[in-house]
């Protein structure tokens, strides 16, 4: 018979996860102030929170052409999904987190993509109901009507443009079951206050702990 010593440990089960991993996809038009928001938001979360970035700020500043032809428009929007899907699915599958903050969720594509949306679908591979479904809570930040921001290189829209990409994007979201949407405020303090506020109450139990909205300016 073995003695304590001599036998060898068993290994050890990974533990389980008593709920999935929680997304929450901040989204808007452009100008919205979805940016700010989400550099305030990753300094007052722990670590159990992830704050992503956005999938197409990260292929355009990367180089990835960006023109005006539909082919280039569908081949941008088909990249940017797939990068949004992975940055989530990597974290998903670490599972080192609770709770994922998404600048931006992969039905926001719809509001860029230039055919019917049926080819959207069908090129990617997926439904409006399963991409519906990734996302718990989407908070919606709209594009203000005046004083919108030109200060982002990457930003080329008109603030008329900006205003119908919004537009779009709601649509484009319209039967999520838990949408906030987050209205424009002569101070855009109290607009980000009222988003991190939103962000607070979609959070698990898990991630609200000693956890409290900052003051703001």
């Amino acid at each position: 018979m073995q003695n304590a010593s001599e036998q060898q440990s068993e290994p050890t089960e990974p533990s389980v996860r008593l709920e999935p991993i929680r997304l929450i996809v901040i989204t808007g038009g452009p100008g919205a102030g979805k940016t700010a928001v989400l550099d305030i938001a990753s300094r007052m979360l722990h670590q159990r929170i992830a704050v992503l970035p956005e999938a197409a700020t990260l292929l355009f500043a990367g180089g990835f052409p960006r023109k005006e032809s539909a082919a280039a428009k569908k081949a941008a929007q088909r990249a940017i999904f797939h990068v949004q899907h992975e940055l989530e699915n990597l974290l998903i599958e670490e599972a080192s987190v609770d709770c994922v903050i998404c600048d931006r969720g992969t039905l926001d594509g719809l509001a860029y993509w230039p055919g019917p949306t049926s080819e959207f679908f069908a090129q990617l591979g997926t439904s409006q109901e399963a991409e519906l479904r990734r996302y718990a809570t989407v908070i919606h930040l709209r594009t203000p009507i005046i004083g919108y921001n030109h200060q982002n290189p990457l930003r080329i829209e008109t603030a008329e443009e900006a205003r119908a990409i919004d537009e779009r994007i709601a649509a484009a979201w319209t039967d999520h079951p838990n949408r906030i949407f987050i209205d424009n405020t002569p101070d855009f303090m109290a607009k980000a206050h009222a988003a991190l506020a939103a962000i607070v109450s979609a959070l698990p139990a898990t991630c609200t702990r000693n956890l409290s909205i900052p003051s703001l300016p």
